[in-house]
């Protein structure tokens, strides 16, 4: 509570998906970190700051030339074809947060308890009782969309305080008005709540946006959440892996506890991860990439228009075959790229080292064919924004995720899956016990020590379609 105040009411992107860089999202470099455009940070902060970043999540890594022209694996329906106050000097401004691909920060929390955890329930019930009176007593105040730093005064720090205070963020004594120590400890943890890098500075448009979100979407976040962990958390028992759609992330998880948990990319609003429950029944190894029929149209074809004209072979470039309907192999100097037969062709992708599965694919067989695999793309783990691909979920670290899953296959160690890599050997491996695995969509959610979650509403399915668009 701030000193000498009481409480008062106030009114807050199959592993999917091909797609070239020409018409695939911008990146952000490598030396651009999210937090540089703070006015008045000096250098050692800004440091200090990037350091924490790297630790959080991998560093964007250079490209090569899948990185100028990438196919981006996966997509829906690819299965295989038939056939083959402040200081007015100093003060930053709105218009200095930044925007993008620096909108928002995914982070990860330290590996521990379960998403879909039965005492979750109980504790997500919990966090409902308390935003709903929260709600009831008229939500939190609108903090101002602008950056906010420690050593800041002046009413928007107030109205920072007030609104971290309703939440249980700012919980020590703070002096009004001012961004002190205990504000720094509150924003770190209202941060760590919303999956967000805790730099304990109100720096970036995800964190103003967080803070922006009204109690009521926040409660209608927890409501959706908590009927999907009803529904799936009774039978999330024994060995199984979850995919957190929002949280774009993966858990491996064992004996109630996670003993992996890797950041993933996940689908892209216009292209969105399905929720699936199903069970991993097989790895493969150096797959051939089949391109979905909505890619071959809305992207394969363009791009070899494009290679016809300057006289050049798109499939050889990218290491592709074409096949006609019948299944027939086609000569690359055949294909007439202007012709509307092309888009009756089936075209595949080789196992090579910029294949869109990257080396290894996890398949589960569901209605939307989706899956997780690796990607040549790793630089896309080192972005602020995962919602990038066509509906597939691309598993950073992907190696150890395969091992945990092969636990129970004999002959597979971690050493020889690096290996199939480096060799290039196409295998495909049956589990000898299959592995349950939920993509699942949880926005909101208690843990037992009184912590609640929120990640973005990216598909605007919770309530929170008016925010969603802007993560």
């Amino acid at each position: 509570m701030l000193k000498g105040q009481g409480k008062r009411g106030g009114a807050i992107t199959a592993a999917a998906g091909f797609a070239f860089a020409l018409f695939a999202t911008s990146l952000v470099p490598a030396n651009a970190g999210p937090f540089s455009w703070l006015t008045g940070k000096n250098q050692q902060q800004q440091q200090q700051q990037q350091q924490q970043l790297q630790e959080q999540q991998p560093p964007p890594q250079q490209a090569g030339r899948s990185g100028l022209f990438p196919f981006f694996g996966g997509g829906r329906a690819n299965q295989k074809w038939q056939g083959a106050g402040p200081d007015p000097v100093t003060a930053p401004h709105a218009s200095e947060l930044p925007s993008g691909d620096e909108a928002l920060l995914i982070t990860n929390p330290p590996v521990g308890s379960p998403t879909l955890a039965a005492r979750n329930i109980e504790a997500t019930k919990a966090a409902i009782e308390r935003y709903r009176a929260i709600v009831a007593q008229g939500g939190w105040p609108t903090v101002p969309t602008m950056p906010m730093k420690p050593g800041q005064r002046g009413q928007e720090i107030e109205i920072l305080q007030r609104r971290l205070e309703i939440t249980g963020d700012l919980v020590g004594q703070s002096v009004p008005g001012e961004y002190d120590a205990a504000v720094v400890v509150a924003v770190k943890k209202f941060q760590t709540r919303h999956g967000i890098g805790a730099t304990g500075i109100v720096d970036t448009k995800a964190v103003i946006e967080a803070l922006q979100t009204p109690a009521q979407t926040r409660l209608a976040q927890l409501q959706a959440s908590l009927r999907r962990l009803q529904s799936l958390t009774p039978n999330a028992t024994g060995r199984y892996v979850v995919v957190n759609i929002p949280a774009a992330q993966v858990e491996a998880v064992a004996g109630g506890e996670v003993a992996l948990r890797q950041i993933a990319v996940v689908g892209k609003p216009e292209r969105p991860t399905p929720e699936i429950s199903a069970k991993i029944q097989e790895i493969n190894f150096n797959p051939y990439w089949y391109v979905p029929r909505t890619i071959i149209i809305k992207d394969l074809v363009p791009k070899g228009r494009e290679f016809a004209r300057r006289g050049q072979d798109m499939l050889a470039s990218y290491h592709m075959q074409a096949f006609d309907a019948a299944g027939n192999p086609l000569d690359p100097r055949q294909i007439n790229w202007n012709s509307p037969e092309v888009y009756n062709y089936n075209f595949r992708q080789l196992p090579h080292g910029e294949n869109s599965l990257g080396f290894v694919k996890i398949n589960f067989p569901n209605k939307d064919s989706v899956y997780m695999h690796d990607t040549p793309l790793k630089k896309l783990f080192g972005q602020n924004v995962r919602f990038e691909s066509s509906g597939c979920v691309r598993v950073y670290n992907v190696e150890q995720v395969v091992e945990w899953i092969l636990r129970d296959t004999p002959g597979w160690s971690y050493e020889r899956i690096v290996s199939m890599k480096h060799t290039g050997e196409q295998m495909d491996v049956k589990l000898s016990k299959p592995v349950p695995v939920y993509l699942a969509y949880i926005s909101a959610w208690g843990t037992p020590d009184g912590q609640v979650n929120f990640r973005p509403d990216i598909y605007g399915l919770d309530g929170a379609s008016t925010t969603a668009s802007a993560y």
